[in-house]
């Protein structure tokens, strides 16, 4: 709900943005101190209106700070900016936002950690090293966390960890109402030392905002980096400028820019998603859990004896006492008993589930253990909140293929499960999936017409098959295999009849295998960096970063570090990224138009799987929900793929239980 507007909104130093030339879109930075207020920055009105050309750096811009410790104060204000002046809001990451932005609906934003991700891939966003990529400076180290003495604000990033004072006091900036001063030297510098954010070399100083002795101090600070976030934002502009638009008729604006906007309004519906949570039926969770793994364990006995009942049925098919959880004696195990299989996968076991019983109650195993130790009533406890909301952590885009992801469950809850997830009274799902989205990617990425042609059909595997001759099950196969590289048995005679049939499509995909291979960078259709240059020496393993759930295995992951296997590898994983990037940048870019047009219909987005986005509205207004996901992947394909001749398509129902779609 958006908070009522304080009675001094419309008055004060803020009737400068009510009265300005401040144009709708216009960028406004944001940086906020929870329970201390929040600084704003705006170019003054003789400045450019919109997003300003790249090219210079800016004018020194008209800043603002709000003495606001009450979270319901701040949010009224910018709930009366949001509605007076729909800005475009700036900030250096929507995390250290989140307290505050989260209470409001923002429409617009651009996300400086997104955009960077964006621009130069890889996995740090700090604000320091932001502003040395868009300063042209080396990155700088990585900051440590807070010791054990530091006072932390909740919300906030390592660069302002605190302000001095705990609690802070209301002392400073009048705390009747926001005050505002002019960056420059007349008001707040952006310059070096204590008078300003950034270093001797010009890198931004992580600890400055930091040693602010008071929230007033803290204050100007501040907003300091919000006018150095509004620089920033505009040289970022500028170098999205640079880069190519491969659209088939590019548009006004530029594509790497829509993508930009796209991905910050992900990053603040990723917020949007760890505060509203899932909807869970407890007492079915509870039902089901303890007809799949029994009661809840209240003893270290209980949990032994769940174990070994969990156990028994697959033991029984076997010689001795087996460690079922031991991959390597699972495999002697079923050895003994005639299947001899290299290693235990259940991909590999599952076509051999007629070969001995051992088999199929190895698989049955394996799905009750994986819902037992991950999904258990430790989960529903731990995840599962009083208000039947299922909560986790979202990344808005995390690793090379850019895709959103989540934890606690929420981008892995398992089939059995999926029955519990039942929309509260007097309310509905309603669920869309893309069909065939990496497909009819490929179609609009490599531009190939043979591959436009067959995205006109709502199965385009079928016009596939029929170009390929066969049926749709090896078509299917085909496409696979061009986009994961898979080049031995079915597949690679069915990855030969791909390039007779789309040789601009495998064209586009060899010429990604190739670039990996050399260990050359690759930008995908919307301009994010995917780095594929090598390590410069062995990988360590153990020391590696985490990658993104549904990224497919880096190189170095995927096979040894020597010769030719490393080469082959990075070229699967290229060919595969320039696929899966555009199609998550298409996914979250129709995610965040419907999201701006969701709450005219009282609904939320409630869950973004991979292709597919579920959301919770009232039960009237379900068919309205259907069309706007109809309509929103329409306008959202009319720019993005324009004038490419491609077709996209979503499967909409209205469900009452998430488990009664077809997944």
């Amino acid at each position: 709900m958006t908070p009522a507007s304080p009675p001094h909104a419309a008055a004060g130093p803020l009737a400068g943005l009510w009265s300005g030339e401040f144009v709708p879109r216009q960028p406004l930075a944001l940086v906020v101190l929870p329970t201390v207020g929040f600084a704003l920055a705006h170019q003054p009105p003789a400045g450019h209106g919109g997003d300003p050309p790249g090219g210079t750096d800016l004018p020194a811009p008209v800043t603002v700070v709000v003495s606001a410790p009450e979270s319901a104060e701040a949010a009224g204000l910018l709930a009366e900016i949001e509605r007076r002046r729909a800005p475009r809001w700036v900030w250096w990451s929507a995390s250290a936002v989140a307290p505050l932005a989260t209470q409001v609906r923002l429409a617009a934003c651009w996300d400086l950690a997104a955009v960077h991700r964006l621009l130069h891939g890889g996995r740090r966003d700090d604000p320091p090293a932001v502003w040395a990529a868009v300063a042209g400076l080396p990155a700088p180290p990585q900051a440590r966390p807070p010791g054990p003495t530091t006072r932390v604000a909740p919300g906030q990033l390592g660069l302002w960890e605190g302000t001095g004072e705990d609690p802070p006091t209301r002392r400073g900036p009048d705390p009747t109402g926001p005050e505002e001063i002019s960056a420059g030297p007349a008001g707040v510098g952006i310059g070096g030392g204590e008078d300003g954010p950034l270093a001797g070399d010009g890198q931004l100083d992580a600890g400055w905002l930091r040693r602010a002795a008071g929230p007033a101090e803290a204050l100007r600070r501040a907003a300091a980096l919000a006018a150095l976030a509004l620089q920033a934002q505009h040289r970022q502009l500028a170098a999205l400028g640079d880069l190519a638009d491969r659209r088939a008729r590019p548009g006004r604006i530029s594509l790497a820019v829509l993508t930009a906007r796209a991905e910050s309004a992900a990053e603040l519906l990723a917020r949007e998603l760890e505060r509203d949570g899932l909807p869970v039926d407890r007492a079915t969770a509870e039902t089901l859990l303890a007809d799949l793994v029994g009661p809840p364990p209240r003893t270290d006995a209980d949990e032994l004896a769940a174990r070994r009942r969990r156990d028994a049925p697959v033991l029984a098919h076997l010689r001795g006492p087996v460690d079922l959880r031991n991959p390597a004696a699972v495999r002697a195990a079923l050895r003994t008993v005639g299947v001899d299989v290299p290693d235990t996968r259940s991909g590999r076991l599952e076509p051999l589930r007629d070969a001995h019983p051992a088999v199929a109650a190895l698989l049955a195993w394996r799905r009750t253990e994986r819902i037992a130790t991950t999904y258990g009533h430790r989960w529903l406890d731990t995840h599962v909140g009083p208000d039947g909301r299922l909560r986790g952590a979202w990344h808005g885009s995390d690793g090379a293929a850019g895709r959103m992801t989540a934890q606690a469950g929420l981008h892995n809850l398992p089939a059995d499960l999926r029955c519990a997830v039942v929309a509260e009274p007097g309310r509905v799902f309603v669920r869309a999936d893309l069909g065939q989205i990496e497909p009819r990617v490929l179609a609009v990425v490599s531009a190939d017409p043979a591959l436009a042609a067959a995205t006109q059909a709502d199965d385009m595997y079928a016009p596939v098959a029929a170009q390929l001759g066969r049926d749709r099950a090896h078509a299917k196969v085909a496409m696979l295999a061009a986009m994961y590289g898979q080049t031995t048995g079915a597949a690679g005679e069915a990855l030969r009849r791909m390039r007779r049939a789309y040789p601009t499509a495998l064209a586009y995909l060899d010429a990604a295998d190739a670039a990996g291979r050399s260990g050359r960078d690759l930008r995908t259709y919307g301009g994010r960096l995917v780095r594929l240059a090598p390590a410069a020496g062995p990988p360590d393993r153990a020391a590696g970063p985490p990658r993104g759930l549904t990224d497919p295995a880096p190189p170095d992951e995927a096979s040894p570090a020597v010769g030719w296997v490393t080469e082959q590898a990075r070229g699967r994983f290229a060919r595969n990224a320039v696929i899966q990037g555009p199609a998550a940048e298409l996914f979250k870019a129709w995610a965040v138009t419907v999201r701006a047009e969701l709450p005219a219909l009282g609904g939320e987005i409630v869950l973004c799987l991979h292709d597919e986005l579920l959301l919770h509205v009232p039960a009237a207004h379900a068919e309205a929900a259907a069309d706007l996901l109809r309509t929103a992947l329409a306008a959202t394909a009319a720019y993005w793929a324009t004038a490419s001749g491609v077709r996209f398509v979503a499967e909409v129902s209205i469900l009452q239980r998430w488990s009664d779609a077809a997944h």
